[in-house]
């Protein structure tokens, strides 16, 4: 663990100064609404980057970028899925949900914004969308948990059992210390770092291959070795197997760790220019951590003999490229953007965890007077509760990033993307509606495999699409047939919509 490698002192200081970073929000998180979304005063550059870093796991940096060196370009379905999800979510989305969650009631929490915008009576609603929430972040957070410790395993040459808590603690530290202030401000420097790695890494692999000519040529090779077409973004694909790749742009609707960064801008017009931003910056990346997969391919059949590693952890050809192209000064920073994808999504995810735990669980039922100190305590009880049951899912060595991602995303995507959407768009929704619709899309995505026969075609459709689908036609059926809402629940609605109109 301990080494004079320049690789792993950049590395090592790269974490001392995220956990510095945490110290110093500590001091300015006064209450919950400071651990839990910062006070609501993000600018846009940091609304931006925070969204972005947030979004983009581990998965960036070694699940897609391992799935386009296996697949080619056909991947890349995900990256135009995805930005386009992204760019509606910041244009239709985005604002919206900053008005209309301070006015029901200041809502820190979806399940309190949920519970106040439809006026329940009861707290069903609340416990259902909290419960979906610790279920498929626990999911989500592992997949942090898998990418950081597969990255300290490769860098420290220790066991994997070792470095899962090595990668856990980096993150658990700082999010524990300095909740909501110390992601948005650490996720501000990880999204730098993740962009300067991206760019710079497909352009050192064509300048090793010493230019475009030598690349076309092992990449033919390599195609010809596989009787693959790395190339054809349509290769061996179905309509099904194309509309479930961009099928993961459905899911930003409904992604708690991402909206919360709406919710905690300062104004609705700073969301604008943080639009331009965060896009700009997810296209770059998106296209980086392709063209690392891609060129990957052509660097490894030019260097068979440096492929072993990759040949059996595809998801590791970042990490291995930056060790073999880089100068081991640069080689840490570079590493150190996988570890800041990492920090950045679990730090967001298991703070949204913890909020709602004590925000709409402990608050909620069990002590409704309970101090601001109270609650920021618990809150930082719960990120490790929450940080150790993810651990324990991580534990098999053998789990899949993308794998993992993939089966959270659909769950967040299906269970609160109909019901957000519907909530801002529609004052006719219902209590009921939201909360069988919830219920429904998180049932359809635990199920869809389980029910498909694995001989039927629709056995591959990717779950997001039935569950988000069924999820809304549940939503309109059963707001159509129960009674309309309270009219101090309408009014509400008018007004948040008048001052969004007003704020733009």
């Amino acid at each position: 663990m301990f080494s004079f490698d320049p690789t792993i002192i950049t590395f090592t200081i790269y974490i001392f100064g995220m956990l510095l970073i945490g110290v110093l929000a500590y001091y300015y998180t006064n209450n919950l609404s400071d651990y839990i979304l910062g006070g609501r005063r993000l600018g846009s550059f940091v609304t931006a980057m925070s969204a972005g870093a947030s979004d983009m796991s581990g998965w960036l940096l070694m699940g897609l970028p391992g799935a386009v060196y296996l697949s080619g370009l056909i991947e890349g379905w995900i990256a135009i899925g995805l930005t386009i999800g992204a760019y509606l979510n910041w244009l239709f989305v985005a604002g919206r949900l900053r008005i209309y969650t301070e006015f029901n009631n200041n809502a820190l929490t979806l399940p309190e914004y949920f519970h106040n915008r439809f006026g329940s009576s009861h707290n069903f609603l609340k416990i259902v969308s909290a419960s979906i929430i610790l279920v498929f972040f626990t999911i989500y957070c592992a997949s942090g948990v898998v990418a950081g410790a597969k990255l300290f395993q490769n860098l420290f040459n220790i066991p994997y059992s070792t470095a899962l808590w090595y990668g856990a603690l980096a993150t658990i530290a700082y999010t524990f210390i300095g909740g909501f202030l110390a992601v948005s401000w650490t996720d501000t420097i990880q999204a730098t770092l993740m962009i300067f790695a991206l760019i710079l890494t497909p352009v050192m692999i064509i300048l090793n291959l010493d230019g475009i000519e030598n690349f076309n040529f092992y990449l033919a090779q390599a195609e010809s070795a596989v009787g693959k077409n790395f190339t054809d973004i349509f290769t061996g694909t179905t309509t099904i197997g194309l509309l479930s790749l961009a099928a993961w742009g459905l899911g930003y609707f409904g992604q708690p760790h991402i909206l919360a960064r709406f919710m905690a801008a300062d104004t609705v017009k700073s969301l604008n220019n943080a639009r331009r931003i965060s896009i700009t910056w997810m296209i770059l990346c998106l296209v980086g951590a392709m063209g690392i997969g891609f060129f990957g391919i052509a660097y490894f059949s030019a260097n068979p003999q440096l492929a072993s590693v990759v040949s059996q952890e595809p998801e590791q050809i970042f990490i291995e490229l930056s060790k073999l192209l880089f100068n081991p000064w640069i080689a840490g920073i570079l590493l150190s953007a996988i570890l800041a994808a990492v920090m950045s999504t679990l730090s967001a995810q298991l703070l949204i965890s913890s909020s709602a735990i004590t925000e709409d669980f402990y608050k909620g039922f069990i002590r409704p007077k309970a101090s601001d100190k109270e609650l920021v305590w618990l809150g930082r009880l719960m990120v490790l509760v929450i940080a150790a049951i993810a651990i324990w899912i991580a534990q098999d060595e053998k789990s899949q990033v993308l794998k993992l991602v993939q089966f959270a995303w659909a769950g967040f995507g299906s269970a609160f993307g109909p019901v957000v959407l519907f909530s801002l768009f529609w004052k006719r929704m219902t209590s009921s509606a939201a909360m069988l619709g919830m219920l429904t899309g998180a049932i359809v995505v635990f199920s869809w495999k389980a029910i498909i026969p694995a001989t039927s075609e629709l056995h591959q459709l990717y779950e997001m699409i039935p569950g988000f689908a069924l999820a809304s036609l549940v939503i309109v059926i059963v707001s159509l047939l129960s009674a309309k809402p309270e009219q101090g629940i309408l009014d509400t609605f008018e007004q948040a919509k008048s001052a969004y109109k007003a704020s733009k």
